[in-house]
């Protein structure tokens, strides 16, 4: 029996890393952001309906995220027309992978899942968490955005607290150690829910 457990957590929480302790268990995992980089791929899903929306978008590299950024900083609407071309190939990206993965436990690796409804796909939902101000110190030592940017990349996020508050799971990302310890009971705890059913 498949079991399709979703992972959140806001940026900086150490998502990845736990999405990376799964596989080790011998989950499967979907990688949300991975999926987006193939649809914007040269002959990805999502270049054809956005060169139709927005052609300077589109290069011979595929989608742009930069030109991408630049066409929401100069017109805030046009994020959610890029939403509604992109988040339904996302889906049907997730749906195959879980198709071809019947067998097994399948995280998917979501960070806007509360914020897109996929919980409502999911049998379970663990969340990643680290207090507010080892998130901030882990993002800005990436040195890839400013603390202005990371201020609105939290403003677009569901707060942190609630992420946790509506997951089934959570897991603390402090150390490696106790993330994993805490990845392996959560496994744990499916078998013994996919064994009970």
């Amino acid at each position: 029996m498949r079991f399709k457990l979703g992972l959140t957590g806001s940026i900086g929480m150490g998502k990845s890393t736990t999405a990376g302790l799964f596989a080790d268990l011998g989950c499967v995992v979907w990688d949300a952001d991975a999926a987006v980089h193939r649809l914007y791929a040269p002959g990805g899903a999502a270049v054809a309906p956005m060169r139709a929306a927005f052609p300077s978008a589109v290069t011979d590299q595929g989608v742009s995220r930069d030109a991408l950024r630049q066409i929401i900083q100069d017109d805030p609407g046009a994020l959610q027309r890029i939403e509604e071309i992109v988040h339904p190939l996302v889906r049907q990206d997730r749906d195959d992978f879980a198709k071809a993965h019947a067998d097994s436990i399948c995280v998917f690796d979501i960070p806007l899942l509360f914020e897109t409804g996929a919980e409502a796909e999911m049998d379970a939902v663990t969340c990643v968490s680290v207090p507010a101000e080892e998130q901030r110190k882990r993002v800005l030592e990436r040195g890839t955005m400013s603390a202005e940017q990371l201020d609105q990349i939290l403003a677009r996020q569901m707060p942190n607290e609630q992420k946790c508050a509506r997951a089934d799971f959570v897991i603390t990302t402090d150390t490696l150690e106790h993330a994993a310890a805490q990845v392996q009971d959560v496994v744990q705890a499916i078998q013994e829910r996919i064994g009970d059913a």
